[in-house]
């Protein structure tokens, strides 16, 4: 079975939207600083589409005769008319800065990467909500032992004035 001239359209655009977006696209290539203690690379954001189409036609001269599509007549080929095209979309979305204090993402818009910074600051969070769920217990338990306290001496002190009425 022979290939459809649709076919060769869609593999020559799907080859060369391959040949621009690969993984050195989204993470660009590394860049030193001049002092060499850090590594910076650049992370991009790709986005692509593509769209092809394409119709056979017919002859007026071939109306009366059989189309292509039938098994008997496979090798009578409709001229056949299509397009195809593509794009990419490549926007900078941050910058990922290696060094020796450690990684650090650097958005270039804050708006966008909100829930990137409510995991980061998640684990502090833990930590504090534990220390005062802790410190509360602690208040919590002190405050009992006071509150015992003052009810024992106020009850001590209305025995002695039970006594001296």
């Amino acid at each position: 079975m022979s290939e459809h001239p649709i076919q060769g359209l869609m593999q020559t655009a799907m080859e060369n939207i391959k040949e621009m977006v690969d993984v050195n696209t989204i993470v660009g290539d590394p860049v030193e600083t001049p002092d060499g203690s850090s590594v910076i690379l650049p992370i991009s954001k790709v986005g692509f589409g593509f769209a092809a189409g394409g119709s056979d036609f017919v002859i007026d001269k071939e109306k009366d005769h059989t189309h292509g599509n039938d098994a008997m007549n496979a090798q009578v080929a409709l001229p056949f008319g299509g397009g195809s095209g593509g794009g990419v979309s490549i926007t900078p979305i941050a910058f990922l800065v290696v060094s020796t204090d450690g990684v650090k993402v650097v958005p270039l818009d804050n708006n966008t990467h909100l829930l990137e910074r409510i995991i980061d600051a998640t684990p502090n969070m833990v930590d504090k909500i534990q220390m005062m769920m802790k410190n509360r217990g602690q208040n919590q338990g002190q405050q009992l032992q006071g509150n015992q306290q003052m009810n024992q001496q106020q009850q001590g002190g209305m025995q002695q004035n039970n006594y001296t009425v």
